[in-house]
């Protein structure tokens, strides 16, 4: 049976809460973000065996083709689906079966940033459709992505795309002050950010939370809290 309130559940059958709490038992930890793509598209069969998954989706607009991580094909409504998967140096071993694990860092957190950002700007143009919602998903054990910059923090060139803990993302997004226009951003709705608990590991950057943004279908009214359903 179809779930309700369909703009913050994945393809109208499953909320995306009963998806990580399955995924984090056997993943707590990726290699990479195909990695993350696919166990996520297992899970969500394994889950809703009715809703089909296609990986690297083109999605044709303006004349061009862009490329959507997963799309979620369910009996009556589906879900653009766009990850990221951003890493502080970590190693251990985790997960069923156990794995080893040697993450590398991507050091340029305000491009984690914007980039997590446009995903969600594509995600408005992509759920054109009436029974089409989106969902940005970034995964990380990168703190400084979901802790608040400290007080009197002189603004950063991405000041405009912070997406920790309480910020709402709205509107128009200024990179560096608007001294680099290619980087603008726009945003049709507004999105509340809110992080959560993924998985716990030892040592240093063994901590990894998840930030889920939903994008409501064109024509709804206003934009989705990101909300782990």
């Amino acid at each position: 049976m179809a779930l309700t309130h369909g703009s913050e559940t994945i393809a109208g059958r499953t909320s995306l809460r009963e998806v990580v709490a399955q995924l984090c038992r056997r993943r707590p930890v990726f290699h990479s973000e195909a990695d993350l793509q696919h166990s996520f598209a297992r899970v969500l069969w394994e889950l809703v065996p009715e809703v089909e998954s296609r990986l690297e989706v083109p999605q044709r607009l303006s004349g061009k083709a862009e490329y959507l991580d997963l799309m979620c094909i369910g009996p009556e409504a589906r879900t653009a689906i766009e990850f990221k998967y951003f890493t502080r140096s970590w190693a251990g071993t985790a997960g069923t079966p156990a794995e080893d694990y040697a993450l590398k860092a991507h050091a340029a957190t305000d491009l984690a940033r914007l980039h997590f950002v446009r995903d969600i700007a594509r995600l408005e143009r992509f759920c054109s459709r009436s029974a089409q919602n989106g969902l940005a998903l970034m995964l990380t054990n990168e703190a400084s992505l979901w802790t608040p910059p400290a007080p009197g923090r002189r603004p950063t060139r991405d000041h405009d795309f912070r997406i920790h803990e309480g910020r709402e993302l709205a509107g128009t997004l200024l990179w560096a002050e608007g001294t680099y226009e290619p980087n603008t951003c726009t945003l049709r709705g507004s999105y509340s950010l809110a992080w959560d608990q993924y998985s716990g590991q030892d040592g240093p950057g063994g901590e990894f939370r998840y930030l889920a943004v939903f994008i409501s279908p064109s024509g709804m009214a206003g934009g989705d809290r990101d909300a782990p359903a």
